[in-house]
């Protein structure tokens, strides 16, 4: 970064130092190759699947899915699912500004985190995925009445 947090102008020609690695990078991880993309479709489609799988079996056994975090990651996951609350009961986020509001698109209601606790559910599904450990540490309380973590990606997982 430049002075004042500005990035410093672009060289001539518009390429970065950086530039060739990042190319290289690409190129090694196959981004040149449309069955790269293929492979990647199909793995979106099966998580799409195995989330559907469980969501659908939870519900039909009677159980509860509550989820934890609001991130924008969660409202693309749902959509491209179909997922609504009869599915899932409702999502908690630890921001306030969130709560009380909905995931968009999938109209899930977003409350405090206590609200798991209020209302123990069976099944509390990390929207926060990246932060699993973190946050299944944080809600250890859960498991105290038999509630279980559930990780959607990259395939649905529930963790005991």
């Amino acid at each position: 970064r430049g002075a004042a947090g500005t990035r410093p102008p672009t060289p001539p020609g518009g390429l970065t130092p950086a530039a060739p690695r990042v190319l290289r990078e690409e190129l090694e991880f196959g981004l040149d190759r449309v069955e790269t993309y293929r492979r990647f479709d199909e793995s979106v489609r099966a998580c799409k699947r195995s989330l559907l799988r469980f969501l659908i079996t939870a519900r039909e056994e009677g159980k509860h899915v509550a989820g934890y975090g609001a991130p924008s990651k969660a409202s693309t996951l749902l959509n491209y699912c179909g997922v609504r609350t009869d599915l899932i009961d409702y999502t908690v986020d630890r921001s306030p500004h969130k709560q009380g509001r909905f995931i968009p698109g999938a109209r899930i209601p977003i409350g405090p985190p206590e609200e798991i606790a209020a209302t123990r559910p069976d099944y509390v599904l990390l929207f926060a995925w990246n932060l699993r450990h973190e946050v299944m540490s944080q809600m250890a309380h859960v498991r105290e009445w038999g509630g279980k973590f559930v990780i959607p990606v990259p395939l649905t997982e529930v963790v005991d």
